[in-house]
């Protein structure tokens, strides 16, 4: 079995399946087990106590430990900065001939170590699971490419991994419960944070009381954000977005206005906050490039994202193909814990039947209860903070929406309107939107928006960049 990602699906994921007997390769990106939700500090910062960063740490520490252990025992073999940038059926040549027959086996090519040192790397394996995650979604304003800005997860990541901040001065804008942590970590850290511009309204909630009923963990989680915002002076300002962002060679200011229900900004309420860092995120978007790649079948999920289908046991639609965390549909660690572990249980049952009879049926029924139980508290947080139509209304046709290719609004918008453009695939082709080095990772959502579609999960062979030379050196039959 191959585990793509060390976050905590794919962590919980592996250490599982090496218990119920199976072996393991676990591929990472990046150069320690945790993801970017576990990410800590490098041994060289010398962290007193990197747990103080994170919620559930014991829980990432013990499945760690659990990793090193089945690793020395030869169950699991780690494999950090391999990023997988394909997946074929081991069979490649029998399938492209029309074989209609599931594939026995995958091979996993790879990109290791850093450069210049790169190496190709394949790994094969009778299953796979895809836990790669997800990135940050951001919808664009004038300014956003000034120095100083910086998504809301960046600046986590920055405090996590770094113990840096992205500021002294720092708002926090945008939209989802991340916001929450982000400003509460920030502040704690010693930063001033003068409000957390939310665009949503938490009575977006309301509709969903039962599945927050069923999650008093959740609420009393959140219980102690609003605590830690109230004990630093943090003001949070609803129904608010950032809409500009001043400075010439770095941020100096924001403008915040009020939003109506779909996310117009209203005249007459814009106010400006000076600042030095800008910290803006509007929730998450699953990373699906290695599973779209396969062919994995997709669903629009709540807050408008794309994410893959699974079935009951974390099945995605191709055979020998699973997938847990986020990309199902964001849902937090505690979900992606518990997925990953459902999907091990669920490999070991198609590859070692025998060994799977002997594993009590219960403890599948226990995650399979905790699983609905934490995603129907998912859907009801994507819901909530689902973005607005009427964002692009504080999109001025001269704001950069496609940072790589330099690629404004306005342009765009003639694509949409004035030739025919009826697709952000045609949109891309007219305006080079998306064709830069982040393959519309950052600009995806909000040209599909101004081009009036909704998001589509592209399929592509690659999802990373690859030397020439990797590709050279590939089997004829996986070529």
């Amino acid at each position: 079995m191959a585990v793509v990602g060390a976050g905590p699906a794919g962590l919980a994921a592996a250490v599982t399946a090496a218990r119920l007997g199976l072996r393991v390769t676990l591929l990472d990106a990046g150069d320690r087990p945790g993801g970017q939700f576990y990410r800590h500090p490098a041994p060289g910062l010398g962290a007193a106590r990197p747990e103080a960063l994170h919620h559930g740490w014991a829980e990432f520490a013990a499945r760690e430990a659990a990793l090193r252990e089945h690793a020395a025992a030869g169950r699991i073999t780690y494999l950090p900065l391999h990023h997988v940038w394909t997946v074929v059926p081991a069979e490649a040549a029998e399938a492209r001939r029309g074989q209609a027959a599931p594939p026995t086996g995958w091979t996993l090519h790879a990109v290791a170590g850093h450069a210049p040192d790169e190496r190709a790397a394949a790994v094969t394996a009778r299953a796979v699971l895809v836990a790669t995650g997800a990135y940050e979604r951001q919808l664009p304003f004038p300014g956003w490419t000034l120095p100083g800005v910086v998504g809301a997860g960046g600046a986590q990541a920055m405090l996590k991994g770094g113990l840096v901040l992205p500021g002294k001065r720092v708002v926090v804008a945008g939209s989802g419960p991340l916001l929450l942590a982000v400003a509460g970590s920030l502040a704690a850290a010693g930063a001033a944070v003068p409000a957390v511009v939310e665009a949503a309204a938490y009575t977006a909630y309301a509709g969903r009381v039962p599945a927050l009923l069923r999650n008093p963990g959740k609420l009393v989680e959140a219980a102690g954000y609003g605590g830690a915002l109230a004990r630093h002076h943090v003001r949070l300002l609803t129904r608010h977005a950032v809409t500009e962002a001043h400075g010439t060679d770095r941020i100096e200011a924001v403008t915040v206005a009020r939003l109506d229900r779909d996310w117009r900004p209203l005249p007459g309420t814009a106010r400006r906050i000076p600042c030095d860092a800008l910290a803006v995120g509007h929730g998450l978007v699953p990373q699906l490039e290695l599973a779209t790649g396969l062919g994995c079948a997709t669903r629009p999920g709540p807050d408008a994202a794309v994410a893959l289908e699974v079935d009951a046991l974390q099945r995605t639609s191709v055979p020998g193909i699973w997938s847990a965390g986020e990309t199902g549909g964001i849902g937090g660690a505690q979900l992606a814990l518990t997925e990953g572990e459902l999907a091990a249980h669920s490999v070991a049952a198609a590859l070692s039947p025998e060994r799977a009879a002997t594993d009590s049926g219960r403890r599948v029924e226990r995650l399979a209860r905790r699983r609905a139980r934490l995603r129907a508290f998912a859907d009801a947080m994507a819901a909530a903070h689902r973005p607005g139509d009427g964002w692009t209304g504080w999109l001025r046709d001269d704001a950069v929406v496609c940072r790589c290719e330099e690629v404004p609004a306005g342009r765009i918008r003639e694509a949409a309107q004035d030739l025919g453009a009826r697709d952000a695939r045609t949109v891309k082709l007219l305006t080079r939107a998306g064709m830069g080095w982040c393959q519309g990772r950052m600009c995806g959502p909000a040209v599909a928006a101004l081009a009036g579609q909704e998001p589509v999960a592209d399929r592509r062979p690659f999802s990373c960049p690859v030397p020439l030379s990797h590709l050279a050196e590939l089997p004829a039959t996986d070529r």
